[in-house]
């Protein structure tokens, strides 16, 4: 078998033939039937002005930009973010390599610390079926040789992104820290190497439907992420109670704010819902740096009265597994108020 494609057709057509009764939040939210905007391009921030060369004002200026975004979009684009585009061109060809090998090596093989995943194995119900597959690989195994078999190339390269990566993470998180009166380095000793994620991501072309999800609609359960993403496009995030289609901007990264960035601010940062639609011709990669804490780390308001009680990413992380597992969908923050 040479075909690199996960049965996601087979996975999907079982859920038809077989549907369970629809959870009822499912059933009834609005938010995943709203309309979709046109194509809009996210608040984009020049990085260039954090550089050392440059005057306090447009230091200002730019923290100020990142800082509103954060609040009013949850999601934003950077360029001149310090990460050479000759690294993440380098990065897609080898991530199209890993992608195209055989299904059933993917999926036997142990590659990447076994973290190869494809569809939703949790789904009874066909509109929490994600078309698409994913390495999630947790930074602390990137360095090891016995991870990448055949694919021995690509360990250099993965140490080199995610050190790039981790660079530009802890310069935003510690500039949205900043900005609430905290030290830049606040998340320093919480999110460090051994808590961090790379997921690499490939959302095969789906014939079958034009509503079919690659990703389905979720917020992100870490302090903030970093998305690399080719130019096929199908990211939409909810704005206004609209989904937005964001348009690809080849030059740019996009930064979305987490669900912990949200509870650590007291809802100043937006955690904001977002999913990736199937393309119905073409195949669409991504990858995404996760800026996570260790499991053991108390998230807590950072002023008060606290909107959220305290809890540690663990638990977290716990209770969100329990909603998807009893009721096909994350509930998240919400689970937390005071």
């Amino acid at each position: 078998m040479t075909d690199p494609n996960p049965p996601l057709l087979q996975h999907y057509g079982a859920l038809l033939r077989h549907p369970v009764e629809v959870p009822p939040a499912l059933e009834f939210d609005e938010r995943h039937n709203a309309p979709v905007m046109e194509e809009c391009q996210l608040p984009l921030i020049d990085l260039s002005a954090l550089m050392k060369h440059h005057n306090e004002r447009e230091r200002l200026a730019c923290s100020t930009a990142i800082c509103r975004a954060s609040s009013e979009w949850g999601f934003f684009q950077v360029v001149n973010h310090g990460i050479s585009p000759e690294l993440l061109g380098t990065m897609k060809k080898e991530q199209l390599k890993l992608f195209q090998t055989p299904f059933e090596s993917k999926a036997s093989c142990g590659l990447l610390n076994n973290s190869y995943r494809w569809g939703t194995p949790t789904a009874t119900y066909s509109k929490q079926f994600s078309w698409s597959e994913a390495f999630h690989i947790p930074l602390t195994k990137i360095s090891e040789e016995a991870c990448y078999g055949e694919f021995s190339s690509l360990r250099e390269l993965m140490k080199e992104f995610a050190a790039a990566m981790s660079e530009l993470a802890r310069l935003l998180a510690g500039i949205l820290a900043e900005n609430l009166g905290h030290q830049k380095g606040v998340f320093e000793d919480i999110c460090d190497e051994s808590t961090c994620f790379i997921r690499l991501n490939r959302y095969p072309a789906c014939p079958i439907s034009p509503e079919m999800f690659g990703l389905v609609p979720h917020t992100d359960s870490d302090f903030l992420t970093i998305l690399y993403q080719d130019q096929v496009g199908g990211l939409q995030l909810m704005k206004d109670s609209k989904w937005v289609a964001v348009k690809p901007n080849q030059d740019a990264l996009i930064v979305n704010i987490g669900d912990l960035f949200q509870a650590w601010s007291n809802d100043v940062y937006k955690s904001v819902e977002h999913k990736v639609m199937a393309n119905r011709t073409t195949e669409r990669y991504s990858i995404a740096y996760f800026l996570c804490p260790s499991y053991d780390s108390l998230i807590g308001s950072c002023r008060e009265p606290s909107i959220y009680r305290k809890f540690t990413f663990g638990e977290y992380r716990s209770q969100v597994q329990e909603d998807v597992k009893k009721n096909g969908y994350k509930v998240g923050l919400p689970r937390f108020l005071v």
